[in-house]
Order: structure tokens, then C-alpha cells, then sequence
């Protein structure tokens, strides 16, 4: 299967870039073909709901940013992965940008599965990320493989690392 994680932390070396490399480590063990990529140091802008993708760009975006690197990765994708840190009870600017801008595809067209990381330093602030998310799936009628949270005493341990490679497990 082609996994496809999107990672949306600035922080190279952060807990969010840690759960999503285990993530990739144990998916690829399993034989998944897997492709990680930090959206964070990418130039992604938000979409500008121009409508071009859906009126004259029969699906292309008028903007022409990082955002080309990815759309043939989505293209091809059949699981997705979202991997961000938790800034005000939110998922992360640097992973809205590029989910905002499937807009032009509407829904990934080989996606069937989906899952979800999220780190935060606080307890109790992932509501509306994993209400996003859930939207999401739903609305793309993926198959949610399931979430993994992880707050500051979680982060970087081994029963969180265990709690990802299960969940990369149901790929």
C-alpha cells in the first residue's frame, strides 16, 4: 500500500516528527511503500477559493507553490497520514494549508484509509483537531485506522512508540 504522512511541524527533531518517523519505520517494516513529508518546510499558501480548480484548471490550482510536490503524492496515495502538533487546540497552520488545498481534487482519489498523530504540551487540548479530522474522513469516506495522541509526559516513550506501530499496524 502507498502511505502517504504529512507532517506538519516546524520542529525537525519534535515529538510530532518522532511519532511520524516510528509511524513510517513500522509501516515500511510491514512493506508498505511510505513517503513522509515535512509540509512545515514547505511554501504552502492556504487556498484563495478562487474557484479556478473547478471553472477554467479542470482540477490544477492557480497557485503555483510547494503544493505541486505534493498533489501527485496525494494522487497516488491509498492511506493518508496527518501528524501535527497541537497549537491553540488546533491542528497546526503548516498542515491546514495543505489539506485546505485538496480542494481542487475534492477527495484523493485512491485513499481508503486514514490516521491520525497529534502531540501537544497540555492535556485535554485535542477536541478540535480530532473533530477536524473526523469531518474529514467522513466526508472523504475513508476508513479511519485510528488516532494517537501523545502529551508532554507521553511524548517520545515507549508505550506511545508501541501505540503508533499499532496503529500503522492496521494499514
Amino acid at each position: 500500500m502507498k502511505v502517504l504522512i504529512l507532517q506538519g511541524s516546524p520542529r525537525a527533531n519534535g515529538n510530532t516528527a518522532w511519532m511520524a518517523e516510528e509511524y513510517k519505520k513500522a509501516a515500511e517494516a510491514a512493506g508498505h511503500d511510505v513517503t513522509l513529508v515535512n509540509v512545515a518546510k514547505k511554501k504552502i499558501a492556504g487556498c484563495l477559493a478562487c474557484e479556478y480548480c473547478h471553472n477554467k484548471g479542470n482540477g490544477a490550482c492557480i497557485q503555483k507553490d510547494d503544493m505541486q510536490e505534493l498533489y501527485p503524492l496525494i494522487q497516488e496515495a491509498e492511506a493518508l497520514v496527518l501528524a501535527a502538533p497541537i497549537y491553540y487546540f488546533t491542528l497546526s497552520a503548516q498542515i491546514q494549508a495543505p489539506i485546505q488545498r485538496v480542494y481542487n481534487m475534492m477527495t484523493p482519489p485512491k485513499v481508503k484509509k486514514m490516521a491520525l498523530l497529534l502531540s501537544s504540551y497540555s492535556p485535554g487540548v485535542y477536541d478540535a483537531a480530532i473533530a477536524q479530522y473526523k469531518y474529514l474522513y467522513e466526508f472523504w469516506k475513508f476508513e479511519n485506522t485510528g488516532i494517537v495522541t501523545a502529551k508532554v509526559d507521553e511524548q517520545k516513550t515507549e508505550e506511545t512508540k508501541q501505540k503508533v506501530i499499532e496503529l500503522a499496524g492496521k494499514l
